[in-house]
C-alpha cells in the first residue's frame, strides 16, 4: 500500500515521539539514582526552545550478540547545538538509559561530528558524560571511536573552550576526552572518573575501595586535581558552568564577552590599608584582597579546593573578563610547590590562548623545601610555570603585596619576563629571600663574634629591611613601575588594562615551544 503524503507526516511525528519518550523502565532506573536523562540535561543546561538536535535518527550497524534485535533511535547519544545566554555552542549528552551509556561507532560518529562542527563555527563544545565505558560487543571499533575523539580534543585545544560535565560514570579510556578539555566540572554523588574500577583495583593490588572514595567529585577537585569544580547537584553543576562561559569568549579569534560595569572604575576600598598583618609571619586572606580590586566584589574562584596555595579563577575589571593568579598566605604560606605551580601554569596557559588578560597578585616566600618536592621535581614543574608567564602574549599586570623572593619572585609575572605593569605596595619585601635568613648568611661571621648574637641580629636585621626588603630599590630600577597605596590598586589596574587592550607582541615563528612537561 502506498503511503501518502501524510502518513509520512504521522511516521515522522511518530518516530519523534519515540524519541522524546525514550525507554520509560530505564529513565525510572536513572531517576532513582537521583539521575536526571541525557535529553533533561540539555534542556535544563540551554537556553529555552533552543535546542536543535542533529543525528537523532541515527541507530547502530552491530549484528553481533544478538544487537541487531535492538536498536533504539540516537544510540545512545544526543547530540546538537542550542545557546547559553544567548551564546551558541555545540553540545553532547552521553544517555545511561541506552546501553548504559557505552560508545560504539556510531555513537562515536555523532559526537565527532558535532565536535567537528563547533570548530568549524567557533563556539564552545559542550560534553555531559555518563558512561560505562566501551560497548563491549562492538569491540576494537569502540576503541577507535574514542581515539577519534580524542584527536578532536587535541586539534580543538586552543581553538574553541571546550568544558567537559561529569554527571556519571566516566571509566577506562574514557577518562581521556574530559581531561584533555579545558575544565571538568563534576556533581557530587553522581560523577565518578577512574582508569581502572575497585573490582580490577582489588584483583591486582589487593585495595579495597569504593567508587565514590576512588574518583568522585571531591576526590578529583581536592586530591588529584583532575577537575576544576564541584557541585551538590546537577543543576548548581549547570550554574557554574553557564557563569564559567560568561568570561570566556566563544574561540580563540573572540575577545572575552564584555558586561558594562555598574562598578565604579575609581573606587577606592579603604580596608585594603589593614589587611596586610605588621608581622611578615602571619597569614591572611588573598582573597580579601582581590574582590575588593574587582568589579562588584565577585571573583569566580577555579579548583578552590587543590593546591590551594594559590589561587586562580576569572573576574571582571570595568566590565572585561580576567584571569587572576594569586598567592594565598592562608595556606602554606602561599608557597610555590609541585601542584600549585602545575595549577597556575594550566590557567595562565587557557588565559593567554582565549585572549583573557593576567592579573597576578604576589605574597610568595619561594619555593616549598624539602626531600618531597626535589624527588618529585619541583624544578621541573615549578618551571611550568616561569615558562607558560614567559609564553603568555595578553596584556599581564602584577601587584606585589608582601613577599616576593627568590626566583619565585621571577616566575610570578615578574617585569622581566615581560609583564606589562607591575605595582607594589608599600608593604612589599622584594629580595633574594627573607630577611633573617639573608642576615645570618651574610653576616655569619659577625654573628658569630658578637658579644649577643640575638641582639646584633636584630639591629642588623633592622638596617637590612631598611635597605632591601621594600619596594624601592626595585623602583628605582624600573623593576616596578609605581609604588601605590593598596586603595589606588583598582583604579591602577583598570587604567593599565584600558591601554594594555591593544597589545601587540608576537613570539618568534616556531612550531611549537617544549614546556617541561
Amino acid at each position: 500500500m502506498t503511503q501518502t503524503t501524510a502518513d509520512k507526516i504521522e511516521e515522522l511525528r511518530h518516530r519523534r515521539e519515540q524519541l522524546n519518550t525514550g525507554d520509560v523502565n530505564a529513565i525510572d532506573k536513572q531517576h532513582q539514582r537521583g539521575k536526571m536523562t541525557a535529553r533533561e540535561r540539555v534542556l535544563a543546561l540551554l537556553d529555552p526552545d533552543s535546542f536543535v538536535e542533529l543525528d537523532a535518527f541515527a541507530v547502530h550497524r552491530t549484528s553481533t550478540f544478538g544487537m541487531e534485535k535492538r536498536k533504539p533511535m540516537g544510540d545512545g547519544v544526543i547530540t546538537g547545538h542550542g545557546t547559553i545566554d544567548g551564546r551558541p555552542v555545540c553540545i553532547f549528552a552521553q544517555d545511561f538509559t541506552v546501553f548504559g551509556g557505552s560508545l560504539g561507532e556510531v555513537f562515536a560518529e555523532k559526537i565527532c561530528k558535532v565536535m567537528d562542527l563547533a570548530l568549524r563555527m567557533g563556539v564552545p563544545c559542550i560534553g555531559i558524560n555518563d558512561s560505562g565505558g566501551a560497548r563491549i560487543q562492538e569491540g576494537v571499533v569502540s576503541l577507535g571511536g574514542y581515539a577519534e575523539i580524542f584527536y578532536r580534543n587535541v586539534i580543538s585545544s586552543g581553538v574553541i573552550p571546550q568544558l567537559s560535565l561529569i554527571a556519571g560514570p566516566c571509566a577506562g579510556g574514557a577518562v581521556y576526552s574530559p581531561v584533555m578539555t579545558d575544565f571538568i566540572l563534576m556533581v557530587k554523588g553522581i560523577g565518578q572518573m577512574y582508569i581502572t574500577g575497585p573490582d580490577v583495583i582489588r584483583t591486582v593490588t589487593g585495595e579495597e575501595v569504593g567508587y565514590e572514595e576512588l574518583g568522585g567529585a571531591m576526590v578529583h577537585n581536592s586530591r588529584s586535581g583532575v577537575a576544576h569544580f564541584a557541585a551538590d547537584s546537577e543543576e548548581a553543576s549547570f550554574e557554574q558552568l553557564r557563569t564559567l562561559l560568561s568570561f570566556i569568549p566563544s574561540n580563540n579569534m573572540d575577545d572575552p564577552p564584555y558586561i558594562a560595569p555598574s562598578d565604579d572604575p575609581d573606587r577606592a576600598d579603604m580596608s585594603l590599608q589593614t589587611i596586610i598583618p605588621d608581622s611578615a609571619r602571619r597569614p591572611y586572606d588573598m582573597k580579601q584582597i582581590i574582590e575588593p580590586v574587582v568589579d562588584d566584589n565577585f571573583f569566580f574562584e577555579v579548583q578552590e579546593y587543590w593546591a590551594r596555595n594559590i589561587m586562580i579563577g576569572f573576574a571582571r575589571l570595568d566590565g572585561f573578563s580576567v584571569g587572576i593568579v594569586a598567592n594565598q598566605p592562608m595556606h602554606m604560606a602561599g608557597t610555590l610547590d609541585i601542584d600549585s605551580s602545575i595549577k597556575a601554569a594550566r590557567f595562565v596557559r587557557f588565559c593567554d590562548a582565549f585572549n583573557i588578560p593576567l592579573v597576578t597578585f604576589v605574597d610568595v616566600p619561594g619555593f616549598l623545601p624539602g626531600t618531597q618536592q626535589e624527588y618529585g621535581g619541583i624544578i621541573r614543574h615549578g618551571a611550568k610555570l616561569l615558562f607558560a608567564y614567559c609564553e603568555a602574549t595578553v596584556p599581564k599586570l602584577t601587584v606585589i603585596t608582601r613577599k616576593a623572593y627568590g626566583g619565585a619572585y621571577d616566575v610570578m609575572s615578574s617585569k622581566h619576563i615581560r609583564a606589562d605593569f607591575n605595582f607594589a605596595w608599600p608593604t612589599a619585601e622584594i629580595a633574594v629571600m627573607g630577611v633573617d635568613a639573608a642576615v645570618r648568611i651574610v653576616f655569619r661571621k659577625e654573628l658569630a663574634d658578637a658579644e649577643d648574637p640575638t641582639v646584633r641580629l636584630a639591629e642588623l636585621s633592622g638596617d637590612y629591611q631598611q635597605r632591601f626588603a621594600n619596594p624601592y630599590v626595585a623602583a628605582e630600577r624600573g623593576y616596578i613601575d609605581a609604588v601605590i597605596e593598596p586603595q589606588e590598586t583598582r583604579a591602577a589596574l583598570i587604567k593599565s588594562l584600558r591601554i594594555a587592550r591593544t597589545k601587540r607582541q608576537s613570539l618568534p615563528a616556531r612550531k611549537h615551544g617544549n614546556i617541561p612537561l
